[in-house]
């Protein structure tokens, strides 16, 4: 994927009375592509976060004069986009959840290794891009109106440039819900057609004793209710496109007729013996299977490779989890602006729910999910509280049995923290442990960002 924000270097501000603390986080950051800055006060920390830009702050907790929580409660009153990491030692934990309260986003615990620092700093890096995702306002070239910048995505983009610089007919494949019409309608508005009409029609929407006459018209008396001529779908298309939407649900009797209208570019209306000429591209699209269809004679195989002319493959929504956030930021702007209402601002958890959802509703799903909480939620700040307990429920269990143990365990007590509001007495009682235990295993592990 071609992600704007990780070609960009993070700056790192150091904050720690230690000059040789300050000396080896900058080296190991430095040699891991961040910018990094030390400052070895509060006062000095203040300063420079007035006149430079800052990614990530990390900070002791203990210095002389101000200490790390006075810096970060300043950060947190100034600053909405800087992630806060804190240092700090055993004896402090309690600091540490304190910490956590006021603002800081993760903290280390003495002595840590060269590999936990930068495991931290990497997981500020990944809250930063998503954050910075959903509030973005780029919008990458040549991607005609749709959202997706990954690599499955950057594949249609080829595909629909391939089939508007033709006539040849296309079959766009895809899950319900993806967006397959959307790609039917860039291939036409890009083509040499785009001045002309593009018709949509749902084949399972329309009866199939009535698909033929919505298609192609009919005369006059040429059934029961039929009082006037009429034309069909494809004379409205004539010099456009015409989409039909759910071809595999077809009757082969109605698939022998489009395979006339391929083949020869000719139609007849219902109750005519005319012949008709029609100059309609023709695009399709299904959910299912056509091929296999074929195997099971429910698909005339000679309109099978008749319409596989030029193939299009619409990725279901898992399998392009790098556009989940650009989605939910086009959404989010568009129902804000319908409803007059603020932009909504999604918490860090909400983030990585929405990342690790399976969405069997693909895109359409998100829509109607990022269109819900927009009009319920309160104070524009949504938190996982306000996802459906569905959706919060399949995410957890999708991860169960992929987890160390260690880090179910961290997850547990910090969602016991959580529901505590950071009072670990009882926290521990809800645990079913002593207070010097929870400690304990506070310390070895690293406490994720909390919603106090």
């Amino acid at each position: 994927m071609s992600d704007r924000h990780s070609k960009r270097k993070y700056k790192v501000l150091i904050v720690d009375d230690s000059k040789q603390t300050l000396e080896v986080i900058q080296r190991n950051l430095n040699a891991n592509k961040y910018d990094a800055y030390t400052c070895n006060c509060v006062r000095d920390a203040v300063r420079f976060l007035s006149e430079s830009n800052v990614d990530i702050v990390i900070t002791d907790f203990k210095m002389p004069k101000q200490s790390g929580l006075e810096l970060i409660r300043h950060i947190r009153d100034n600053f909405s986009d800087i992630e806060i990491i804190m240092i700090t030692g055993y004896p402090d934990i309690e600091g540490a959840v304190q910490a956590i309260k006021d603002g800081a986003d993760d903290y280390l615990v003495k002595p840590f290794t060269d590999d936990e620092l930068l495991l931290a700093v990497s997981r500020m890096v990944e809250k930063l891009k998503n954050r910075r995702r959903v509030a973005s306002t780029d919008r990458p070239a040549k991607t005609y109106g749709i959202i997706g910048e990954s690599a499955k995505m950057q594949h249609v983009f080829h595909r629909i440039e391939k089939a508007a610089g033709t006539h040849a007919t296309v079959l766009i494949s895809g899950e319900s819900g993806t967006g397959k019409e959307i790609v039917a309608r860039a291939i036409h508005y890009n083509s040499d057609r785009r001045r002309e009409a593009f018709v949509p029609i749902n084949c399972t929407a329309i009866p199939d004793t009535l698909l033929e006459s919505e298609l192609f018209g009919h005369e006059k008396g040429a059934f029961t209710g039929a009082k006037e001529k009429r034309e069909g779908f494809f004379q409205v298309a004539d010099g456009g496109t015409i989409f039909l939407d759910e071809i595999g649900d077809a009757s082969l009797n109605m698939q022998g007729k489009l395979l006339r209208v391929l083949q020869n570019k000719e139609i007849r209306l219902v109750g005519s013996n005319k012949i008709q000429h029609v100059n309609t591209r023709i695009v399709v699209a299904t959910h299912k299977d056509l091929l296999s269809m074929v195997k099971k004679g429910l698909f005339r195989e000679d309109l099978f490779y008749r319409l596989n002319v030029i193939d299009v493959l619409v990725p279901a929504l898992n399998e392009r989890l790098d556009d989940i956030l650009s989605l939910v930021n086009y959404f989010a702007v568009k129902f804000s602006n319908e409803m007059g209402t603020r932009l909504p601002v999604f918490s860090d958890n909400v983030l990585k729910i929405l990342k690790a959802y399976s969405w069997p509703g693909n895109v359409r799903e998100l829509e109607n999910l990022v269109q819900r909480l927009v009009v319920i939620v309160d104070g524009h700040n949504v938190k996982t509280s306000d996802l459906p307990e569905s959706m919060r429920f399949n995410v957890s269990t999708k991860q169960e049995g992929k987890q160390k143990l260690v880090d179910v365990v961290a997850e547990h007590i910090s969602t016991v923290l959580t529901r505590a509001k950071g009072n670990k007495t009882k926290a521990a009682k809800i645990l079913g442990i002593d207070r010097k235990t929870l400690n304990s295993k506070l310390k070895r592990s690293a406490l994720p960002n909390q919603e106090f």
